[in-house]
């Protein structure tokens, strides 16, 4: 199933005992690290390893690079290569909260090089609803060797800066329009958003039961938001480079590829006082 970037439930129960499959739990809670982990514990897909957001799938942090900075390509490479992971299995991710922390894993692991891997549509619950089981066992595989292809997907905040007066692309936050609008701001010391940038919130691209939405309504909306900017020249971005993730993902969905990512967001934005800021809807 290389290229797709959705899976079901039904297709990853197919291949819970397929060795050229390797399915990564990314459970996560911004307000209380450890929930994560302790919900592995409690109980996971058949199979699953997990990935924490913090300390696999982030690097780390200095002050200045946001909350959730890039992880170190070769380290990110040594633990995916111990899950058994190598340019020829099949990667699944999945978490509890429509893909958001999923699609981060599915959008590093394609910047490292690596496009067999897809998002399970729905998570956890959805595996729940449909009767399927859980294991507590930890999986025990044989390693393998992850090669690093890096492709260059990501936005500096210095082009950020620059394309503040030359427009080159056009920045989209995935955040919350409260927050956007620099209302309610809980995780960021500053609240508001970079200057000319537009808000598509990532809870956008999902249904009532937390599954993505149609391809074709994904691909209607973000065409009108980009208003003729081509994806290209789109870069996707949040508080702190995770739920743009999710955009970029929805955006794949619907068939527009190409848009890049500035990893840093909002909360390596507002670590420099001297960067300029906006507040309200637009």
């Amino acid at each position: 199933m290389n290229g797709s970037p959705l899976v079901d439930c039904e297709r990853v129960h197919a291949h819970l005992s397929d060795p050229e499959w390797r399915i990564f739990d990314c459970r996560h809670q911004l307000s209380d690290p450890d929930v994560g982990m302790l919900a592995y514990g409690g109980g996971h897909l058949p199979g699953a390893f997990f990935l924490h957001l913090d300390r696999d799938l982030s690097g780390p942090r200095n002050g200045r690079n946001g909350r959730h900075p890039l992880p170190d390509p070769p380290t990110l490479a040594e633990k995916l290569g111990a899950a058994g992971v190598h340019a020829g299995v099949q990667v699944v991710a999945y978490d509890d909260c429509g893909g958001m922390i999923a699609s981060r894993l599915w959008w590093l692991l394609r910047w490292l090089g690596h496009d067999r891997v897809a998002v399970l549509d729905g998570g956890i619950p959805r595996w729940l609803a449909e009767g399927k089981a859980l294991s507590i066992e930890v999986p025990q595989v044989q390693p393998a060797i992850f090669t690093v292809s890096l492709r260059d997907w990501v936005v500096s905040s210095d082009e950020v800066l620059a394309n503040l007066g030359r427009q080159r692309f056009c920045l989209v936050d995935a955040r919350s329009p409260d927050r956007f609008a620099g209302e309610n701001e809980t995780l960021d010391p500053v609240a508001g958003h970079i200057p000319g940038s537009l808000n598509r919130c990532f809870r956008d691209n999902l249904d009532a039961s937390d599954r993505f939405r149609p391809a074709f309504e994904l691909r209607r909306e973000f065409l009108q938001l980009f208003a003729g900017t081509t994806p290209q020249h789109a870069v996707m971005s949040c508080g702190s480079g995770v739920s743009a993730c999710h955009n970029l993902l929805a955006m794949e969905i619907a068939g527009l590829s190409g848009a890049r990512l500035y990893a840093g967001s909002w909360s390596e934005w507002c670590s420099n006082p001297q960067r300029p800021i906006a507040t309200g809807a637009s």
